[in-house]
C-alpha cells in the first residue's frame, strides 16, 4: 500500500535496518518489557479471529497512543503497517504483524506490560505463529536494539526512554544472545523500528478497511498450514 502525506509534512528519518529513507517517518513508540524479553500475561487472553481484530483495531482511533503522541493507536498501527510494506513488500505476515502489533492496549483487561504477550495470545490463531512471535517479541526487540546499536538511542522519544528504565534498559550479553536465538527475533526487530517511526502526526496511509484483504490472506494461510 502506498503512503500518502496528509496533513503537515514531517521530516525523513533514516531507517536504520535499512539506511534508506521513509520520508513520513518521526518518533519512537513506547512499550513495556520485563528483563527477559518475555512479558508477562494479563487476564485478557482472549483468541480472536480477523473480523473481531478489525473490531477491536476501530476502538483504537477514540485511543491517544501516549502522553504527548499526537497519534491515535488506530493511527499508529496503520503507519507502522504502511511502512512495513513499503521496507518489505510482499511479506504479508511482517505487515499483519505492523498492523496488530499494539492491539494488546485496546482489549479488556490488557495493561502496558502484557500489551505484546496479550495481542500475540489474540492473534495466534488466527493469524499464525510468525505474526503471533514476532508481536509478543517487539518490546524485548527494543531492549535488543539499545544494546546493539549504538545510534538507536537516539531514535527513543523522552517518554521511551523513561519506559526503557522501567523494562530493565539495555539487554546483558547474555539477554542478547538469548533474544538473537529466538525464532522470528529478526522480524521483531523490523517490526520494532516500522514501530518506532510510525508516530507522525496528520499522515495519511489509508484506512483500516484496506488491510482487511490482507488480515484475511494471512489468516487463510495460517489455517492451511495448521498456524
Amino acid at each position: 500500500m502506498g503512503c500518502a502525506a496528509g496533513g503537515p509534512r514531517a521530516r525523513g528519518v533514516t531507517v536504520p535496518a535499512t539506511g534508506g529513507e521513509w520520508p513520513y517517518a518521526e518518533s519512537p513508540d513506547e512499550s513495556r518489557q520485563e528483563p527477559l524479553g518475555v512479558q508477562p500475561m494479563s487476564a485478557a487472553g482472549a483468541e480472536l479471529d480477523v473480523d473481531a481484530m478489525v473490531e477491536v483495531l476501530a476502538t483504537g482511533a477514540g485511543h491517544p497512543l501516549g502522553p504527548g503522541v499526537p497519534v491515535s493507536q488506530l493511527d499508529h498501527a496503520l503507519q507502522t503497517a504502511a511502512l512495513l510494506a513499503h521496507l518489505h513488500p510482499g511479506d504479508d505476515e511482517l505487515v499483519a504483524a505492523g498492523l496488530v502489533h499494539d492491539m494488546g492496549h485496546l482489549l479488556p483487561g490488557g495493561t502496558d506490560e502484557t500489551h505484546a504477550s496479550d495481542a500475540a495470545t489474540a492473534v495466534r490463531r488466527a493469524l499464525g505463529e510468525r505474526v503471533a512471535a514476532t508481536v509478543g517479541l517487539h518490546v524485548a526487540a527494543k531492549r535488543f536494539l539499545v544494546a546493539t546499536d549504538d545510534d538507536y538511542g537516539g531514535v527513543l522519544s523522552a517518554d521511551s526512554v523513561v519506559s526503557l528504565g522501567r523494562q530493565g534498559g539495555a539487554m546483558t550479553p547474555e539477554g542478547v544472545a538469548a533474544f538473537q536465538a529466538r525464532p522470528w527475533a529478526a522480524d521483531a526487530v523490523a517490526l520494532r523500528r516500522a514501530d518506532d517511526s510510525g508516530k507522525v502526526e496528520g499522515l495519511a496511509v489509508g484506512d483500516l478497511a484496506g488491510w482487511i484483504p490482507l488480515l484475511q490472506e494471512v489468516s487463510r494461510r495460517a489455517g492451511a498450514s495448521g498456524g
